[in-house]
């Protein structure tokens, strides 16, 4: 495989899959570190030369970039047992990897990023008025997750796959946006079994 590198902010979520799901492959991957506090990733040469989008994560695969934190994640993984090799569980893996971009993340991660990073005393009005729509879809994010793991280990088959790496890396932290955990024991139960997959990287 060509070098590997990740452009990264080590307190986002979305870059902190990549990076897991490289530590359990087992793949090595340099790291560029950015901070989107101080717009890092708005510079005219990062626009140029990294992503024309102006956002992180990029795998840097040779000379190529590939934006998107679950592309890459894909990419990453292809052919290994974290992407299931029966066609249904394959999809049923990218279904869940779709809920955690379009209901969990623009939710989970965005309020922890407010509250936490940002604080809600230095919020716009429009963002502080978003507070309680936004904990309303996140707690429903997590909650059908509860119910979905209520009987079973994992979000796809019997082992561990990107869906589950996917919705690990904000739901983990998700305390830091104001959710409760015990709330939702299966989940808890479940953040364990993927903290415990042998290669495990903890976020930074």
């Amino acid at each position: 495989m060509e070098q590997l590198t990740l452009h990264e902010d080590p307190r986002s979520g979305n870059c902190y899959k990549i990076r897991l799901t490289a530590a359990l492959l087992d793949l090595p991957l340099a790291r560029v570190g950015y901070d989107i506090m101080k717009g890092e990733t708005r510079t005219p040469e990062f626009l140029r030369d990294v992503n024309g989008n102006g956002r992180i994560p990029v795998l840097q695969v040779g000379e190529r970039f590939l934006p998107e934190s679950n592309a890459a994640c894909w990419y990453l993984a292809e052919d290994s047992p974290l992407i299931p090799a029966e066609r249904f569980e394959r999809a049923d893996m990218l279904r869940w990897m779709f809920f955690e971009q379009y209901n969990h993340e623009p939710n989970i991660a965005t309020l922890r990023f407010w509250l936490f990073f940002v604080g809600e005393a230095n919020l716009g009005a429009f963002q502080r008025d978003q507070i309680p729509a936004k904990r309303a879809a996140g707690e429903a994010a997590l909650a059908l997750m509860e119910g979905h793991l209520a009987g079973r280990d994992w979000f796809v088959g019997a082992n561990a796959t990107l869906a589950d790496v996917s919705l690990y890396a904000y739901t983990h932290v998700c305390e830091a946006g104001g959710f409760r955990l015990p709330d939702y024991p299966a989940v808890g139960a479940w953040l364990d079994r993927v903290a415990a997959l042998p290669g495990y990287v903890a976020m930074e």
